[in-house]
């Protein structure tokens, strides 16, 4: 009789990893690796990066994964290296060679170029990617040899700087809306000079108000004797939001799902829109503060004891 192992139990973890994702993982074998060490039983992350890439990949454990979907609306900050010249089937080293061009550009040149794809551009998906298209994803069609009509979609490029050109590689600095395709925007550099590109590689280095600051790498993780020490709190995804304190009352009732009329309330309140609730420095949740200082709760903090 084959026998049963226990299930191992995971414990309860709440908080926020700046991971510094390496090269040749991917996002979720990341996130993987990380839990595992942290022994959590809820974790996710707040959207991937290619396993060529590196860089801040935030990890939400507990009471922080109800908050990960405002990262995935967050603006995002990279730093990569275009290699001009050389055309790749993905965009990125990790595909195959497509073309080869001679590379004689010169800096006034390239930053005509890029002048002309800041701010709000239309970029075609690239078929290396997680898109999906009847259940299945555009890179299972892509390794099938399928190239799918795709529709170019808005995007914004808030920033795109010049840092330094060393024939063929060209470093940039980029900021962009979520669904950018930095991939794509060296492609389109490349086209644009004539000469082709794929990315050489490519660094996060900003989501949101997170930035590279406080990233930890695998390694440092696992060699930590205390891992949880190296977590941020779970109010770390909400630094941008104004912060609301109540009494001890009115968090009882918040906690309840109970909208707030703090019109009459002696509180310092924020001005309108979201905001992070408090009790004796304790995150209770989000919430929307409308007119008349009526506070309607949006995503609870579930109370570790």
């Amino acid at each position: 009789m084959k026998q049963s192992h226990p299930k191992k139990i995971r414990d309860l973890v709440d908080g926020v990893l700046l991971l510094d994702k390496p090269v040749g993982l991917s996002s979720n074998d990341a996130l993987i690796k990380a839990k595992r060490v942290l022994n959590a039983k809820k974790a996710g992350h707040t959207g991937t990066l290619d396993p060529f890439a590196t860089g801040l990949l935030p990890l939400c454990f507990g009471e922080a994964t109800k908050f990960s979907q405002d990262l995935l609306e967050a603006d995002k900050s990279y730093e990569t290296l275009v290699h001009l010249g050389v055309s790749t089937s993905t965009g990125d080293t990790e595909g195959e060679v497509t073309a080869t061009r001679e590379v004689n550009v010169t800096r006034e040149q390239i930053e005509a170029v890029l002048a002309q794809l800041r701010g709000p551009i239309m970029q075609v998906p690239p078929m290396y990617s997680a898109l999906k298209r009847d259940g299945k994803a555009y890179y299972e069609y892509a390794r099938e040899g399928i190239t799918l009509e795709r529709e170019a979609r808005p995007v914004t490029i808030h920033a795109l700087e010049f840092i330094s050109y060393q024939a063929p590689m060209l470093k940039l600095a980029v900021t962009c809306s979520k669904g950018t395709y930095i991939r794509v925007l060296g492609e389109d550099i490349g086209n644009a000079l004539g000469c082709g590109a794929h990315l050489n590689a490519l660094r996060r280095t900003q989501v949101g108000a997170l930035t590279a600051a406080g990233m930890v790498t695998l390694e440092a993780l696992q060699a930590n004797e205390a891992p949880l020490a190296l977590l941020a709190p779970v109010d770390a995804l909400l630094s941008s939001f104004p912060a609301l304190e109540l009494t001890a009352e009115l968090s009882r009732r918040f906690l309840q799902g109970q909208r707030l009329a703090l019109g009459k309330e002696e509180l310092a309140l924020p001005a309108q829109g979201r905001v992070r609730v408090y009790h004796d420095g304790r995150l209770l949740g989000t919430a929307i503060l409308h007119e008349h200082g009526v506070l309607a709760p949006e995503r609870l903090v579930a109370a570790r004891h």
